[in-house]
C-alpha cells in the first residue's frame, strides 16, 4: 500500500464514516428516548434511495401506497381511541394528518409528474413519502407496548424490519436502482480526485449533526426529547408527553434514514435490503456510544467506516466480519467496566 492507495481508502472510509454516523446518531436517539433498538432503520435508507429511484425513472414508488395504506390503519385505531375515551376534538388532527396528509402527497405524485422535476424537489418529495412512515409505525407497533421489556420491545423491532423487508421487495423488486448524483464535479487534490458527491455527503451530515445539536440544545422539544430519554417518569410529571416524545424520535429517525439514503444513492447501487448491511453498521457505531452517547457513536462511526475502508484492501471478501467483530472487544470491555443495574431501577 502506498499514500496514493491509503489516500482513497481515507476518503472512501470518511464517506461512508459520515453515513454511519446519521444512522448511530438516530439509533441512540430512538433508544434512549423509548428504549426501542431500531432495526428497521436501515429500511429507511432503501426506501428514501428507491423512492427518488422511482420519481427519477417515472414510476410511482411502492411507498406512496404504504403511506396511504399505514395512514388509513393509524386513523382507523386513533379514532376508535378517541371515541371511546370521548376526546371528540382530537380527530380533525388525526383525520388531517393520516388520511388528508397521504391523499394529498398522492395526488401531487400521481397528477404532477415528478420525473420532470428538479432534482431538489424530487428529494423534497421522497421524504415527504418516506419520513412520516417513522412515527406511523411507532403507533402501530411499539406505542401500545411502550411500557415492555426492552426483550419484548426487541422482537418487535425484529418483526417490523421483516415486515418491512418483504414490502420492500414487492413494492421495488429485486432489481438495484441508482439516482442522480448532487454534482458532478471533481476535484484533484495532490494525487487523489475527490468527487462532488463526496462533498455533498461529508457536508450534509456534519450540517444534519450539528442542527440535531442546535435542536436538542435550543428548541423547546429537544429538551423535552432529551429530559424523556434521562428520565421518563419524571418527564410524564412536568407534563412532557411520552408519546409525543416517541413519535418526534421515530420521525428524525426517519428522515435521518431517508436522507442518508438519498445522499449514498448516487454512488452505491441500492437493493431492497441494502439498507439493512448499512444500518447494522451503524449499530455496531451506536454500540460503541454505549447507545447513550452521541459523540461517542459518531466517533465509532468514523472508526467503523475506516476499519471497513481498509479491511476491504488488505482482506475484501472478510471486511463484513472484521467490522461486526469490533463489537466483541467493545462489549467485552463494558461488561468488565460496568456494574450491573436492573432494569426497574
Amino acid at each position: 500500500m502506498n499514500m496514493q492507495i491509503a489516500l482513497l481508502l481515507g476518503q472512501d472510509g470518511l464517506t461512508n464514516g459520515a453515513i454511519y454516523a446519521l444512522l448511530s446518531l438516530a439509533l441512540v436517539l430512538v433508544f434512549t428516548v423509548t428504549r426501542v433498538i431500531f432495526i428497521p432503520q436501515g429500511e429507511f435508507v432503501a426506501f428514501g434511495a428507491l423512492t427518488l429511484a422511482g420519481f427519477q425513472a417515472g414510476k410511482t414508488p411502492g411507498t406512496l401506497w404504504l403511506l396511504l395504506g399505514t395512514g388509513a390503519v393509524v386513523a382507523l385505531v386513533d379514532v376508535v381511541v378517541t371515541l371511546r375515551s370521548g376526546a371528540l376534538r382530537r380527530i380533525p388532527r388525526i383525520l388531517l394528518w393520516n388520511l388528508a396528509y397521504p391523499a394529498a402527497t398522492a395526488a401531487v405524485v400521481l397528477l404532477a409528474k415528478p420525473v420532470a422535476w428538479p432534482l431538489p424537489a424530487q428529494v423534497l418529495l421522497a421524504l415527504a413519502l418516506v419520513v412520516p412512515l417513522g412515527p406511523m409505525i411507532y403507533r402501530l407497533a411499539f406505542q401500545p407496548i411502550a411500557e415492555a421489556s426492552v426483550l419484548v420491545l426487541l422482537i418487535v423491532s425484529v418483526a417490523v424490519h421483516l415486515a418491512l423487508v418483504g414490502l420492500g421487495l414487492l413494492f421495488f423488486g429485486a432489481e438495484g436502482s441508482r439516482t442522480t448524483a448532487f454534482s458532478d464535479a471533481s476535484w484533484q487534490l495532490g494525487s487523489i480526485a475527490v468527487r462532488g458527491q463526496t462533498l455533498w455527503v461529508l457536508g450534509a451530515s456534519i450540517f444534519l449533526i450539528v442542527a440535531l445539536y442546535l435542536f436538542f440544545g435550543r428548541s423547546i422539544y429537544g429538551k423535552a426529547l432529551r429530559a424523556t430519554a434521562i428520565n421518563r417518569t419524571g418527564a410524564r410529571l412536568m407534563g412532557i408527553s411520552t408519546v409525543m416524545a416517541g413519535k418526534l424520535s421515530f420521525l428524525l429517525a426517519a428522515l435521518i434514514g431517508a436522507f442518508s439514503g438519498i445522499l449514498i444513492a448516487p454512488i452505491t447501487t441500492i437493493y431492497y435490503d441494502t439498507g439493512f448491511l448499512i444500518g447494522l453498521k451503524g449499530f455496531v457505531a451506536a454500540i460503541i456510544g454505549g447507545l447513550a452517547s452521541y459523540p461517542a457513536a459518531a466517533a465509532g462511526a468514523l472508526v467503523v467506516g475506516l476499519l471497513e475502508s481498509f479491511s476491504s484492501f488488505w482482506a475484501s471478501a472478510f471486511k463484513e466480519v472484521i467490522v461486526f467483530t469490533l463489537i466483541i472487544p467493545v462489549l467485552v470491555w463494558r461488561s468488565l467496566t460496568s456494574h450491573h443495574v436492573e432494569e426497574d431501577e
